[in-house]
Protein backbone atom coordinates (compact mmCIF):
# COMPACT_ATOMS: atom_id res chain seq x y z
CA UNK A 1 0.00 0.00 0.00
CA UNK A 2 1.45 3.24 -1.01
CA UNK A 3 2.63 6.26 1.42
CA UNK A 4 -0.72 8.08 3.93
CA UNK A 5 -1.96 11.26 2.23
CA UNK A 6 -0.11 13.45 5.04
CA UNK A 7 3.13 11.67 4.45
CA UNK A 8 2.91 12.53 1.02
CA UNK A 9 1.33 16.11 1.64
CA UNK A 10 4.52 16.79 4.30
CA UNK A 11 7.23 15.39 1.93
CA UNK A 12 5.85 17.76 -1.03
CA UNK A 13 6.18 20.67 1.26
CA UNK A 14 9.32 20.00 2.81
CA UNK A 15 11.12 18.55 -0.26
CA UNK A 16 13.38 20.90 -1.80
CA UNK A 17 12.40 21.60 -5.40
CA UNK A 18 15.03 21.57 -8.27
CA UNK A 19 15.51 25.08 -8.76
CA UNK A 20 14.09 26.02 -12.43
CA UNK A 21 16.61 27.28 -15.21
CA UNK A 22 16.02 30.19 -16.65
CA UNK A 23 17.70 31.90 -19.66
CA UNK A 24 17.50 35.21 -20.65
CA UNK A 25 19.14 36.98 -23.81
CA UNK A 26 21.20 40.22 -22.54
CA UNK A 27 21.10 41.04 -25.66
CA UNK A 28 17.32 41.10 -27.04
CA UNK A 29 15.78 40.35 -23.72
CA UNK A 30 13.96 37.73 -24.64
CA UNK A 31 13.74 34.35 -22.46
CA UNK A 32 15.63 31.29 -24.29
CA UNK A 33 13.92 27.84 -24.01
CA UNK A 34 15.57 25.33 -22.10
CA UNK A 35 18.54 23.44 -24.28
CA UNK A 36 18.57 26.32 -26.86
CA UNK A 37 20.86 29.50 -26.94
CA UNK A 38 24.84 30.14 -27.64
CA UNK A 39 27.22 30.25 -24.94
CA UNK A 40 29.44 33.28 -25.19
CA UNK A 41 33.01 33.85 -23.43
CA UNK A 42 32.73 37.82 -22.91
CA UNK A 43 36.49 38.12 -25.32
CA UNK A 44 34.17 36.91 -28.12
CA UNK A 45 31.38 39.59 -27.30
CA UNK A 46 34.12 42.21 -26.88
CA UNK A 47 35.36 41.37 -30.24
CA UNK A 48 31.98 42.38 -32.33
CA UNK A 49 32.24 45.47 -34.35
CA UNK A 50 28.67 44.41 -34.71
CA UNK A 51 27.53 44.07 -31.09
CA UNK A 52 29.09 47.87 -30.44
CA UNK A 53 27.53 49.28 -33.65
CA UNK A 54 24.46 48.02 -32.37
CA UNK A 55 24.86 48.70 -28.33
CA UNK A 56 26.24 52.21 -28.94
CA UNK A 57 23.29 53.45 -31.05
CA UNK A 58 20.27 51.51 -29.34
CA UNK A 59 17.52 54.07 -27.83
CA UNK A 60 19.40 54.49 -24.19
CA UNK A 61 22.51 55.24 -25.65
CA UNK A 62 22.48 57.21 -29.15
CA UNK A 63 22.71 60.47 -27.15
CA UNK A 64 26.09 59.64 -26.08
CA UNK A 65 27.04 58.40 -29.75
CA UNK A 66 25.97 61.76 -31.27
CA UNK A 67 27.42 63.81 -28.44
CA UNK A 68 30.48 61.69 -29.01
CA UNK A 69 30.50 62.53 -32.71
CA UNK A 70 29.75 66.37 -32.06
CA UNK A 71 33.10 65.84 -29.64
CA UNK A 72 31.35 66.52 -26.46
CA UNK A 73 33.43 64.94 -24.06
CA UNK A 74 30.85 63.61 -22.05
CA UNK A 75 29.09 61.47 -24.88
CA UNK A 76 32.80 59.84 -25.09
CA UNK A 77 32.85 60.08 -21.13
CA UNK A 78 29.90 57.75 -21.05
CA UNK A 79 30.92 55.37 -24.05
CA UNK A 80 33.64 54.25 -22.24
CA UNK A 81 32.18 53.84 -18.73
CA UNK A 82 29.13 51.48 -21.22
CA UNK A 83 32.50 49.54 -22.59
CA UNK A 84 33.88 48.91 -19.08
CA UNK A 85 30.65 47.66 -17.85
CA UNK A 86 30.71 45.16 -20.49
CA UNK A 87 34.37 44.41 -20.41
CA UNK A 88 34.16 43.39 -16.71
CA UNK A 89 31.27 40.72 -16.73
CA UNK A 90 33.25 37.23 -15.76
CA UNK A 91 30.41 34.99 -16.73
CA UNK A 92 29.34 34.00 -20.13
CA UNK A 93 26.79 35.27 -21.84
CA UNK A 94 23.67 33.01 -22.95
CA UNK A 95 22.37 34.77 -26.13
CA UNK A 96 19.32 34.03 -28.38
CA UNK A 97 19.17 32.62 -31.74
CA UNK A 98 18.05 36.01 -33.58
CA UNK A 99 21.25 38.03 -32.21
CA UNK A 100 24.14 35.76 -32.61
CA UNK A 101 24.57 36.46 -36.11
CA UNK A 102 26.36 40.24 -34.46
CA UNK A 103 29.58 37.58 -33.49
CA UNK A 104 32.01 35.78 -35.69
CA UNK A 105 32.16 32.18 -33.66
CA UNK A 106 31.66 29.05 -34.24
CA UNK A 107 28.27 28.24 -33.80
CA UNK A 108 28.17 25.01 -33.24
CA UNK A 109 30.82 25.25 -30.75
CA UNK A 110 28.75 27.88 -28.77
CA UNK A 111 25.60 26.01 -29.20
CA UNK A 112 27.16 23.29 -27.69
CA UNK A 113 28.42 25.07 -24.63
CA UNK A 114 25.14 26.37 -24.50
CA UNK A 115 23.69 22.53 -24.27
CA UNK A 116 25.75 22.28 -21.51
CA UNK A 117 25.25 24.87 -19.72
CA UNK A 118 21.77 23.64 -19.86
CA UNK A 119 22.46 19.72 -19.08
CA UNK A 120 24.58 21.41 -16.10
CA UNK A 121 21.56 23.43 -14.83
CA UNK A 122 23.63 26.91 -14.93
CA UNK A 123 26.87 25.64 -13.46
CA UNK A 124 28.75 24.71 -16.96
CA UNK A 125 31.34 27.57 -18.02
CA UNK A 126 34.14 26.81 -20.84
CA UNK A 127 37.34 25.18 -19.51
CA UNK A 128 39.46 27.68 -21.71
CA UNK A 129 38.07 30.78 -21.25
CA UNK A 130 39.61 32.66 -24.05
CA UNK A 131 41.02 36.28 -23.24
CA UNK A 132 41.98 39.22 -26.01
CA UNK A 133 45.52 40.33 -25.87
CA UNK A 134 46.52 43.47 -24.84
CA UNK A 135 46.70 44.97 -27.89
CA UNK A 136 43.67 43.03 -29.66
CA UNK A 137 41.41 44.14 -26.24
CA UNK A 138 42.63 47.65 -27.11
CA UNK A 139 42.05 47.93 -30.87
CA UNK A 140 38.45 46.80 -29.73
CA UNK A 141 38.38 48.98 -26.95
CA UNK A 142 39.27 52.02 -29.04
CA UNK A 143 36.28 50.84 -31.62
CA UNK A 144 33.38 50.73 -29.35
CA UNK A 145 34.35 54.21 -27.67
CA UNK A 146 35.48 56.14 -30.27
CA UNK A 147 34.20 54.21 -33.55
CA UNK A 148 31.06 52.44 -32.72
CA UNK A 149 27.87 53.55 -34.43
CA UNK A 150 29.61 56.18 -36.61
CA UNK A 151 27.80 54.84 -40.01
CA UNK A 152 24.47 54.65 -38.35
CA UNK A 153 24.19 58.22 -37.40
CA UNK A 154 22.15 60.36 -40.12
CA UNK A 155 24.51 63.02 -42.02
CA UNK A 156 23.97 66.14 -40.63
Amino acid sequence: MGKPFYMTFLNSLFSKKKPVIKAKCPITKENIEEGFGYMLTTPEVLSSKKYWDMVMTEPETLSYTVSHFKNEPTGTHMRSVIFEKYANINKPWIVSDSCINLFEVDKAVAKDRAKQWWKTEGSFTPETVSSLDENTFNQFKEYAIYEAGRNRLPRS
